[in-house]
């Protein structure tokens, strides 16, 4: 048997302590407001006492005996080599209030913040820097809806519930906010007496409407598009715009998939109403911001499963890597959760990764089968175009008639400020989005000085009543066989996700869960007319006839954001498919390489072979001999370097930055001028797509630089974007080729979602890490992405990395990005970093001999 064909992990590929260069930092939104005055102010009064006790002071106790209020029994807190904890209860009330006391001692401000976000409460924390923000998520009204999935939770959900919330109270109860984390002794001067106050049920649920808006779905597509149409034809527009390439990378399952043509002519947005779309874009994207996602189509995941025919160990085996934003601490927390005699009253025996703040275990096993997300992407959002009465801006149209929006007011607590009111208005399509964080008469609008009788509303399914979060999850972690993952399955409605399966029996199975919308007619590929009925949703795909499959004949699935089905299925789950790059390249090593075991399927995760370079370079490389380029001495070290690379995107390699520094160039040489500036490419698979169109047209209009007077083709687009990059490169990485090294353009900084950003140097430098040179890149296994018009830093990554051996757990493997701690300065804080920057990994222990045998630290919690 044989290992996959990557690129061996060379001392000399993996990253530096430093990079030499940076290219410049993208900046998350500062939603601290700090006086750099009240700053200096407060560390010359506290000096040392600022960076030792009050540090140290937010570190949880976890060795010996703590007495916890409402427990019925003895619990015990096992805290691995890593932090990791492991649980141990004798009923199910007893677990999960633990679950929350633990997850408030590492990771309350975490938890804290992110119930903030889902509350719409952030001005509470930080000021009136974040009123926008707040009415924006207002509008949205993710805590309104959670508190509603907390009523009609199922008496078990709420049983679970209400004990992680004790325990959450328990701990934050016992401790000042200074001493549950330090970021509150920043936030003190600055908003004196804030305090967190006691953790409630909706707060777990609220993070689930942020996670769904997270994987939500195509509305940023859809806004793109909308733009591009304003400024190009459609046959132009349809070039950026490519479908899934069916032809060339494989789907999901066997059969089903979402036509590429729609049902009719494109709705073009009147030119009065495109001021709303920009302003609803304004919200999107600041929460986009907010939650560190781009919403690209190649955010999502690697997922894939083989049986036991295809396994060194005879039983199957699972790998799971989610992308999602980079932030510190992690955004998962690994725990086990175990009741110490599993019976139908206490059936908790699993093991995994957890959302701090949320009970049970997202993504993991229990004692039968295993399981990994991916995220499906389907359709679920529509941008609707309203009509409003010009004499009534809460009426809009419905079928010719003048219909009254829902209207309800919130308030918005504002730190040092006075509180802030706001209308929010529905339609039947759901809430009013566009003028909320940017009033319309506010945005450019030549030809318009007041706001133009149109808005945009949001039809989204996390806004529906659906089952919560939770109840997808606890079902997960009990279930025992294929039936039970199924049953767990058609309760996870929002958001939708590839569910990969595996069990101890031998069966691999997928299933498509999700609500997915049936339109009356169009494709949601853009925002529509919303004062007729012609666009409504008039039914839900039924779970029976989602795609599914259980043992194929192949003996593998792999899912990575591809196209699900194929063009024969009968209903669109979404046109915006990630490319399916991903998803070839690891059929193509599994297929090549089957038999490989737990080592082998970590080796593929990390993985960082370029099949769109595979493709381009020859175009390159024949452009530079048509046009007769006559390199420098420089240029062609950097041509050696490059047509040398083996195409893989270690941090160490030389070619990997020409290529990469091309690929950028190229893009914004060939689309700059061409269209709008908010649509430049970010250069992911859809791009790779793109361009793969346009290589086979040398005279395609888009080739041509409007601002040169002259006509350009494509090979001299081609070799000037060269020219471009190796003159970026000199600039950034020095004037000798082969010091050029892709880690030191391709870094990644840790950065807290708060104070990170704030600023000022000092507190970043407490709270964040890096920046660290990172392999990978855009489409690849190794998915450690970056954007074209922000500059090479990573913005999106594998949040963890996880295999399963069905045949022995304690076999598993799995790393996530930062460590388990949210404690800055714990030993905990950042020692998973180096691990994942280098594609390592390290067990997930789950017998008990070899918890106790790791064991750093034992916790009893006593009633």
């Amino acid at each position: 048997m044989t290992e996959p064909n990557t690129a061996p992990r060379n001392p000399d590929e993996q990253p530096h302590d430093e990079p030499s260069h940076q290219k410049t930092k993208r900046r998350w939104p500062r939603v601290l407001g700090i006086s750099v005055l009240a700053f200096v102010l407060f560390v010359a009064t506290f000096g040392i006492l600022f960076s030792r006790y009050s540090v140290r002071r937010a570190f949880p106790q976890v060795d010996g005996t703590v007495t916890v209020a409402g427990l019925s029994g003895e619990v015990e807190v096992i805290r691995d080599s890593l932090g990791i904890p492991h649980i141990y209860a004798d009923t199910t009330e007893d677990l999960f209030m633990a679950q929350g006391y633990v997850h408030a001692q590492d990771r309350f401000f975490q938890m804290d913040f992110w119930r903030h976000i889902a509350a719409g409460e952030l001005s509470e924390m930080f000021g009136d820097s974040q009123v926008e923000t707040d009415a924006f998520l207002r509008t949205l009204g993710w805590g309104r809806l959670a508190q509603q999935q907390y009523e009609a939770e199922s008496s078990e959900g709420k049983a679970v519930l209400d004990a992680y919330t004790t325990g959450v109270n328990r701990y934050v109860e016992s401790q000042s906010p200074s001493d549950l984390s330090f970021e509150y002794s920043i936030i003190e001067p600055l908003n004196h007496g804030y305090d967190p106050g006691p953790w409630v049920p909706a707060d777990s649920l609220g993070w689930g409407k942020a996670m769904a808006w997270d994987l939500g779905g195509n509305m940023g597509a859809e806004i793109d598009r909308a733009r591009l149409l304003s400024v190009l034809p459609p046959e132009r527009v349809a070039q950026l715009s490519p479908p899934f390439p069916y032809d060339r990378h494989p789907t999901i399952t066997a059969v089903g998939g979402a036509g590429d043509e729609s049902d009719g002519p494109a709705f073009t947005v009147p030119a009065a109403a495109s001021y709303a779309i920009d302003s609803a874009a304004e919200g999107v994207a600041a929460i986009n911001e907010l939650l560190q996602t781009g919403l690209d189509s190649d955010i999502g995941s690697n997922s894939w499963v083989v049986s036991g025919e295809h396994s060194p160990t005879g039983s199957p085996l699972l790998a799971n890597d989610p992308h999602l934003g980079s932030q510190m601490p992690s955004i998962w927390y690994q725990v086990g959760l175990h009741c110490r005699v599993v019976s139908p009253d206490c059936p908790y025996d699993v093991t995994g990764f957890s959302f701090a703040g949320v009970p049970g275990v997202i993504i993991g096993h229990n004692n039968d089968i295993g399981w990994g997300f991916t995220n499906t992407g389907p359709d679920v959002q529509d941008l609707f175009v309203e009509k409003v009465n010009p004499d009534n801006p809460n009426q809009y149209e419905v079928n010719g008639e003048w219909v009254d929006m829902e209207i309800r007011t919130e308030t918005i607590d504002v730190a040092g400020g006075d509180d802030v009111t706001i209308e929010v208005r529905h339609t039947r399509h759901g809430p009013v989005i566009s003028g909320v964080f940017e009033a319309v008469d506010e945005l450019p609008s030549p030809g318009f000085n007041a706001p133009e009788p149109y808005v945009v509303t949001l039809r989204w399914t996390g806004l529906d009543e659906t089952p919560s979060i939770l109840t997808p999850i606890l079902a997960l972690n009990t279930a025992s066989n294929w039936e039970e993952f199924q049953a767990a399955a058609e309760t996870f409605a929002v958001p939708a996700q590839n569910l990969l399966y595996a069990d101890r029996a031998g069966n691999i199975g997928y299933q498509m869960p999700g609500r997915v919308p049936i339109r009356a007619t169009g494709d949601g590929t853009l925002p529509v007319p919303g004062w007729t009925d012609d666009h409504e949703w008039i039914d839900y795909i039924d779970f029976d006839e989602l795609p599914n499959v259980l043992n194929p004949d192949s003996g593998w699935i792999v899912t990575a954001n591809n196209a699900v089905v194929d063009e024969s299925f009968p209903y669109d789950i979404t046109y915006d498919y990630a490319m399916g790059y991903r998803a070839q390249r690891i059929v193509d090593l599994l297929t090549s390489n089957l038999g490989i075991g737990i080592e082998g399927f970590a080796t593929l995760q990390f993985d960082s072979y370029d099949l769109n370079a595979a493709y381009i370079l020859p175009y390159l490389e024949n452009a530079l001999v048509v046009e007769g380029f006559d390199a420098n001495d420089q240029q062609q070290d950097a041509i050696n370097h490059l047509f040398r690379w083996d195409l893989q995107n270690f941090a160490g390699s030389t070619g990997a930055a020409v290529w990469n520094a091309f690929w950028s160039n190229l893009l914004l040489h060939t689309f700059e001028g061409d269209i709008p500036e908010d649509s430049l490419p970010a250069g992911n698979g859809r791009w790779f797509e793109v361009m793969r169109g346009l290589l086979d047209i040398p005279d395609d209009p888009f080739w041509d630089d409007p601002t040169t007077g002259e006509i350009e083709t494509r090979d001299v687009i081609l070799v000037e974007s060269f020219v471009l990059a190796v003159e970026e490169l000199d600039a950034e990485l020095g004037s000798t080729v082969s010091d050029w090294r892709w880690g030191d353009l391709h870094t990644i900084t840790f950065q807290n979602q708060t104070l990170g950003d704030s600023g000022i140097g000092l507190i970043e430098d407490r709270f964040n890490r890096g920046p660290y040179p990172a392999s990978g890149s855009k489409a690849m296994v190794n998915a450690v992405g970056w954007t074209v018009t922000e500059g090479y830093e990573v913005d999106w990554l594998p949040s963890m990395r996880m295999v399963l051996d069905l045949s022995d757990w304690s076999n598993s493997t799995a790393v996530h990005t930062t460590g388990q701690s949210g404690h800055v300065d714990h030993p905990h804080y950042d020692d998973m970093i180096q691990p994942w920057l280098a594609g390592e990994t390290y067990p997930m222990l789950w017998t008990r001999d070899e918890i106790d045998d790791d064991a750093e630290a034992v916790l009893i919690l006593q009633p």
